[in-house]
Protein backbone atom coordinates (compact mmCIF):
# COMPACT_ATOMS: atom_id res chain seq x y z
CA UNK A 1 0.00 0.00 0.00
CA UNK A 2 1.12 3.46 -0.94
CA UNK A 3 1.52 5.64 1.87
CA UNK A 4 1.64 9.45 1.11
CA UNK A 5 4.53 11.54 1.14
CA UNK A 6 4.95 14.27 3.68
CA UNK A 7 6.95 16.52 1.68
CA UNK A 8 7.79 17.09 -1.93
CA UNK A 9 10.92 14.83 -2.89
CA UNK A 10 12.18 17.66 -4.98
CA UNK A 11 11.01 20.84 -6.83
CA UNK A 12 10.89 19.98 -10.92
CA UNK A 13 11.05 23.59 -11.70
CA UNK A 14 13.97 24.64 -9.81
CA UNK A 15 15.47 20.94 -10.99
CA UNK A 16 15.38 21.00 -14.66
CA UNK A 17 13.69 24.45 -16.07
CA UNK A 18 14.16 22.85 -19.29
CA UNK A 19 11.89 19.63 -18.77
CA UNK A 20 9.42 21.53 -16.68
CA UNK A 21 9.33 24.33 -19.62
CA UNK A 22 8.47 21.42 -22.31
CA UNK A 23 6.38 19.90 -20.52
CA UNK A 24 4.68 23.29 -19.95
CA UNK A 25 4.40 23.76 -23.50
CA UNK A 26 3.10 20.65 -24.32
CA UNK A 27 -0.08 21.22 -21.42
CA UNK A 28 -0.21 24.15 -23.50
CA UNK A 29 -0.59 23.29 -26.85
CA UNK A 30 -3.05 20.17 -25.63
CA UNK A 31 -5.22 22.90 -24.01
CA UNK A 32 -5.43 24.69 -27.11
CA UNK A 33 -7.12 21.01 -28.97
CA UNK A 34 -10.12 21.94 -30.08
CA UNK A 35 -11.38 19.37 -27.61
CA UNK A 36 -14.95 20.40 -25.69
CA UNK A 37 -13.15 21.78 -22.37
CA UNK A 38 -16.21 19.26 -20.40
CA UNK A 39 -14.86 16.41 -21.91
CA UNK A 40 -11.10 16.59 -22.23
CA UNK A 41 -11.71 17.48 -18.29
CA UNK A 42 -13.67 15.07 -17.33
CA UNK A 43 -10.76 12.24 -19.34
CA UNK A 44 -7.88 14.39 -17.01
CA UNK A 45 -9.82 13.49 -13.75
CA UNK A 46 -10.03 9.90 -15.07
CA UNK A 47 -6.41 9.52 -16.23
CA UNK A 48 -5.65 10.63 -12.47
CA UNK A 49 -7.77 8.41 -11.17
CA UNK A 50 -6.13 5.74 -12.90
CA UNK A 51 -2.55 6.68 -12.46
CA UNK A 52 -2.81 7.35 -8.10
CA UNK A 53 -2.32 11.01 -8.82
CA UNK A 54 -4.49 13.42 -5.92
CA UNK A 55 -2.56 16.38 -7.03
CA UNK A 56 -4.31 16.37 -10.26
CA UNK A 57 -8.13 14.72 -9.51
CA UNK A 58 -8.07 17.63 -6.85
CA UNK A 59 -6.93 19.93 -9.61
CA UNK A 60 -9.54 18.44 -12.46
CA UNK A 61 -12.19 17.78 -9.45
CA UNK A 62 -12.19 21.80 -9.42
CA UNK A 63 -11.95 22.75 -12.82
CA UNK A 64 -14.41 20.69 -13.57
CA UNK A 65 -16.85 22.52 -11.13
CA UNK A 66 -15.67 25.44 -12.48
CA UNK A 67 -17.14 24.58 -16.12
CA UNK A 68 -20.27 23.32 -14.45
CA UNK A 69 -20.27 20.31 -14.04
CA UNK A 70 -22.23 18.44 -11.00
CA UNK A 71 -20.55 17.17 -8.29
CA UNK A 72 -22.37 14.04 -9.38
CA UNK A 73 -21.39 13.60 -12.34
CA UNK A 74 -17.48 14.05 -10.72
CA UNK A 75 -18.20 11.44 -8.30
CA UNK A 76 -19.44 8.80 -11.26
CA UNK A 77 -16.34 9.52 -13.28
CA UNK A 78 -14.87 6.49 -11.48
CA UNK A 79 -17.50 4.48 -12.09
CA UNK A 80 -18.66 5.68 -15.70
CA UNK A 81 -19.15 2.31 -17.05
CA UNK A 82 -22.49 1.72 -14.34
CA UNK A 83 -23.38 5.26 -14.62
CA UNK A 84 -26.28 7.04 -16.85
CA UNK A 85 -24.83 10.41 -16.37
CA UNK A 86 -22.86 9.60 -19.46
CA UNK A 87 -23.55 10.16 -23.11
CA UNK A 88 -21.79 8.04 -25.51
CA UNK A 89 -19.20 10.24 -26.86
CA UNK A 90 -18.27 10.72 -23.03
CA UNK A 91 -18.00 7.08 -22.47
CA UNK A 92 -16.20 6.85 -25.61
CA UNK A 93 -13.38 9.02 -24.49
CA UNK A 94 -13.50 7.96 -20.81
CA UNK A 95 -12.78 3.98 -22.42
CA UNK A 96 -9.86 5.01 -24.35
CA UNK A 97 -8.79 7.21 -21.45
CA UNK A 98 -8.85 3.54 -19.81
CA UNK A 99 -6.71 1.95 -22.58
CA UNK A 100 -4.25 4.59 -23.19
CA UNK A 101 -3.48 4.78 -19.38
CA UNK A 102 -3.32 1.22 -19.08
CA UNK A 103 -1.31 0.75 -22.23
CA UNK A 104 0.99 -2.14 -21.48
CA UNK A 105 -1.75 -4.28 -20.05
CA UNK A 106 -4.61 -2.94 -22.94
CA UNK A 107 -2.41 -2.79 -25.82
CA UNK A 108 -5.36 -0.72 -27.00
CA UNK A 109 -7.33 -3.60 -28.67
CA UNK A 110 -9.17 -3.59 -31.74
CA UNK A 111 -12.84 -3.07 -30.01
CA UNK A 112 -11.24 -0.23 -27.98
CA UNK A 113 -10.22 2.17 -31.27
CA UNK A 114 -13.53 0.91 -33.28
CA UNK A 115 -15.95 2.57 -30.02
CA UNK A 116 -13.87 5.44 -30.10
CA UNK A 117 -14.03 5.83 -33.86
CA UNK A 118 -17.42 5.70 -33.98
CA UNK A 119 -17.49 8.91 -32.10
CA UNK A 120 -14.45 10.98 -32.67
CA UNK A 121 -12.86 11.76 -36.16
CA UNK A 122 -9.28 11.30 -36.87
CA UNK A 123 -8.30 14.32 -35.65
CA UNK A 124 -10.18 14.15 -32.48
CA UNK A 125 -8.67 11.09 -31.89
CA UNK A 126 -4.95 12.10 -32.15
CA UNK A 127 -6.26 14.95 -30.51
CA UNK A 128 -7.52 12.84 -27.20
CA UNK A 129 -4.60 10.76 -27.50
CA UNK A 130 -1.70 13.47 -26.51
CA UNK A 131 -4.10 14.81 -24.14
CA UNK A 132 -4.04 11.36 -22.09
CA UNK A 133 -0.49 11.33 -22.63
CA UNK A 134 0.15 15.05 -21.51
CA UNK A 135 -1.86 14.42 -18.17
CA UNK A 136 -0.11 10.91 -17.40
CA UNK A 137 3.64 12.50 -17.77
CA UNK A 138 2.45 15.18 -15.24
CA UNK A 139 0.84 12.48 -13.25
CA UNK A 140 3.88 10.92 -13.46
CA UNK A 141 5.97 13.53 -12.74
CA UNK A 142 3.49 14.85 -9.58
CA UNK A 143 3.69 11.77 -8.01
CA UNK A 144 7.23 10.72 -8.58
CA UNK A 145 8.82 13.97 -6.91
CA UNK A 146 5.66 13.95 -3.69
CA UNK A 147 4.03 17.13 -5.10
CA UNK A 148 0.87 17.00 -2.70
CA UNK A 149 -2.45 18.53 -2.26
CA UNK A 150 -2.47 21.85 -0.53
Amino acid sequence: MRTPIDRPRLDCQAASPVAIKAMQALEQAANRLPLAPLLATLVKLRVSQLNGCAWSVDRYTRDSDWLGESERKLYAVAVWRESPLFDERERAALGWAETVTRIAHSHAPDADYAWLSAHFNECERVDLTLLISTVSSWNRLRISFGQSVE
